[in-house]
């Protein structure tokens, strides 16, 4: 019962085609194509408003440098709320539960916003190395201490999104399983627990969201750093 539990993490495949690039891409389809209409419908106008007001958010503390980040990071939040959201239909799969996947996210934008700092303006970005004002013996001791937290910073973006994802999923699963278990023999204990389910559900969707806009929040402080 507990390996079945995790079955729904593993990468579905059909006729040896792995299913995940399809999951990957539905994303993509989903969304309507903007028009150069004045006149749009009202969830090209929604669609549009949402974008337009993370994106303003998203780029208030960056400076001009900072902005051509901004088609990425948009995009980025996009495809993770629907993947996030997607993967918690029935007979779904969820990417992001994967941690090759989100590492994958993580590590390139990350090393990109070091390469910049490095590239733009080097002292600034060796000196988060070295807080100010530190006493000379602990010099060697901070710098090694803050170095490893600089390269542990996109394994905790990866690790973050996979966890909260993975551990939603096998509570929806266990709370369901008690369910069809109880419903038989104590029907109103079923019932309560049925509505745990919901609201735990409800949650779930709010995670999925918040996740996402960490993620690339997560990003865009890091790239505050180098800009």
């Amino acid at each position: 019962m507990m390996v079945s539990f995790f079955d729904q993490f593993a990468s579905p495949s059909y006729m040896g085609i792995p299913l995940i690039a399809i999951a990957i891409m539905l994303p993509w389809v989903l969304y309507p194509t903007p028009s150069s209409r004045w006149i749009s419908n009202r969830l090209i106008t929604i669609q549009g408003w949402f974008i337009n007001r993370f994106t303003n958010q998203l780029m208030l503390p960056l400076n001009m440098g900072g902005h051509k980040w901004a088609l990425l990071l948009a995009s980025l939040m996009i495809f993770l709320i629907t993947i996030n959201m997607l993967g918690l239909l029935p007979y779904t799969f969820t990417p992001t539960t994967q941690l090759s996947l989100n590492m994958g996210f993580a590590v390139p934008l990350w090393l990109a916003t070091v390469i910049i700092g490095m590239r733009n303006q080097p002292t600034v970005a060796l000196g988060h190395l070295l807080p100010e004002g530190t006493p000379i013996p602990l010099i060697p001791v901070l710098i090694i201490i803050e170095t490893i937290s600089l390269f542990i910073r996109p394994l905790a973006l990866g690790v973050r999104l996979t966890a909260n994802l993975t551990a939603g999923h096998l509570l929806i699963q266990l709370i369901a399983t008690a369910v069809f278990v109880l419903l038989p023999m104590m029907p109103t204990v079923a019932i309560l627990t049925a509505a745990v389910l919901f609201l735990l559900t409800l949650l779930e969707v709010a995670v999925a969201m918040i996740q996402a806009y960490v993620f690339v929040l997560l990003l865009s402080l890091y790239l505050q750093e180098n800009v």
